[in-house]
């Protein structure tokens, strides 16, 4: 049973959230669920992740956000 949870939305382009979710399934495979839901021009790419234990729902996050954060700067600098 999961005590904790998680959640980190991110709001953007399509194109950007799709390669974002990319970014991600590798690294935590089975340990968290990503949605994109598309608003008009916009979408949000939800993940959900849970956990009994704290510091492994910590970790999980950490590596997400990471992930996330590396890719999102790395489009950034390309101007995608």
């Amino acid at each position: 049973m999961e005590d904790a949870v998680a959640r980190v939305v991110w709001t953007g382009p399509r194109d950007v959230a799709e390669i974002l979710l990319e970014s991600i399934r590798p690294d935590d495979p089975g340990f968290f669920e990503s949605e994109i839901v598309e608003d008009g021009e916009r979408v949000s790419l939800t993940v959900v992740a849970s956990s009994s234990d704290l510091s492994e729902l910590r970790a999980t996050i950490d590596d997400i956000l990471a992930c996330l954060s590396a890719v999102e700067g790395s489009l950034e600098a390309l101007g995608e």
